[in-house]
């Protein structure tokens, strides 16, 4: 899983650089608030991050605010470090948006407890959004089949949403989970027999 570390103090950078390499989890490093909020505008952001609270540029509660407001799917889960600890700040944190908060500086060991469930929340995350583009899949699917499919009259081939005409079998394999197997009505046994005849 790789994390965002977003700290301007390169000393708290480096430290938080090491324990995460001990660790191996892969990291990306951004100096100020706006290289932070960068690195979640991208295709593909950090699902973790380490946000401290007082960066340049943009802060820690205000890159969390922006974040929230993206409307993901999946949004990343955000630690905001901070050597605030009056209860006021914690609740102003948590109402911007951040998942946890952490005192600086913050003791390795509960560091790494924290990143540990933090991971299993996003992993959870990662599922939940999965399963929803599965069943968002599944209603496109339902939805073509409740429509009016436009078929031949005469051939009884399927126009498709390409403007491309198939058969009918192959169209219904396509869009569902059927499968066919042939067979012979009475209906066209009996005028295959009168042709014959």
């Amino acid at each position: 899983m790789r994390v965002l570390i977003a700290d301007a103090d390169p000393v708290s950078r480096a430290i938080l650089c090491e324990l995460l390499a001990k660790w191996d989890y892969d990291f990306e490093i951004a100096c100020d608030g706006v290289e932070a909020l960068q690195a979640f505008q991208r295709d593909d952001p950090p699902m973790l991050a380490l946000l401290d609270w007082m960066l340049p540029g943009l802060l820690g509660t205000q890159i969390c605010r922006m974040v929230r407001q993206s409307l993901t799917l999946q949004p990343p889960y955000i630690i905001l470090f901070t050597a605030r600890r009056r209860e006021e700040d914690l609740i102003a944190a948590l109402d911007a948006g951040a998942d946890d908060v952490v005192g600086k500086p913050c003791e390795a060991r509960e560091l790494q407890a924290r990143l540990s469930a933090a991971g299993r929340i996003v992993s959870c995350q990662e599922t939940l959004a999965g399963r929803v583009r599965d069943l968002e899949e599944i209603v496109v699917q339902a939805k073509r089949l409740q429509g009016l499919v436009p078929i031949c009259a005469y051939c009884k081939r399927i126009r498709d949403d390409q403007d491309s005409w198939q058969q009918i079998e192959d169209y219904l394999t396509e869009n569902t989970e059927a499968r066919f197997t042939h067979g012979v009505c009475p209906s066209c046994l009996q005028s295959a027999y009168n042709a014959v005849a």
